[in-house]
């Protein structure tokens, strides 16, 4: 009777072998990046498609020619085909200009996509400067501390703010109410940097954004 149950186990494992065989294979994964060329303000993209499900994160490193490599960025595979859009553009400061590649591992399977960032004069707001535009769509940080941080954390070649802010007018400057529904669009990506700057730049030029003692004697 034992020796009759060993013949039928190996006659079912045989039978299933196929079965077996796929369950303990690695899972296959290919990746696709949205473009091969970025220039700076632009958002890294791409595609990151698997075979099956583990559970499993993407482990992500960001290289550059000269082999200096980014931290370790996990990345949560919960379908098969896995868009993943950076959130942050590229910026002058923090990436020079040069070839990239993306390692990207997951469950044993490994791939390397790349591509180039080429110089170009596009300009970005400082990723410093999210917290701050927030906080202040927020109510929690006022005009004048604001239009301080496009003064020290933006490049004058986007806004130029022709007036020094201090300790004691940075209370005075007023910005219109409707200018958040902006920063807000902004914030979620909607409003590009340059349409942003461009608009807060209008209002300064124009004197609508100005230092609200400056603007009663001139009407006065």
């Amino acid at each position: 009777m034992v020796s009759m149950k060993i013949i039928f186990f190996v006659v079912l494992i045989g039978s299933t072998g196929s079965i077996s065989s796929s369950v303990f294979a690695e899972p296959q994964m290919t990746a696709t990046i949205e473009k091969t060329t970025y220039t700076y303000c632009e958002k890294l993209s791409y595609t990151i498609v698997v075979s099956e499900i583990t559970g499993e994160h993407a482990i992500i490193h960001i290289r550059d020619e000269a082999d200096k490599k980014s931290s370790a960025i996990p990345i949560p595979i919960e379908k098969l085909s896995n868009p993943i859009p950076s959130s942050y553009p590229f910026q002058k400061d923090i990436f020079p200009s040069g070839k990239y590649f993306i390692d990207i591992e997951y469950s044993g399977a490994t791939i390397t996509l790349e591509f180039d960032l080429i110089d170009s004069d596009n300009l970005c707001i400082s990723d410093t400067m999210k917290p701050v535009i927030i906080r202040w769509i927020n109510g929690e940080f006022t005009d004048g501390m604001l239009l301080s941080g496009f003064q020290n954390l933006v490049d004058k070649k986007l806004i130029e703010i022709p007036f020094e802010i201090t300790e004691e007018n940075i209370s005075k400057i007023k910005i219109p109410q409707w200018v958040k529904s902006i920063g807000n669009g902004w914030i979620m990506g909607m409003i590009s940097d340059q349409m942003f700057t461009k608009n807060l730049q209008y209002l300064i030029d124009e004197k609508i954004i100005l230092i609200a003692d400056n603007r009663t004697n001139e009407l006065g």
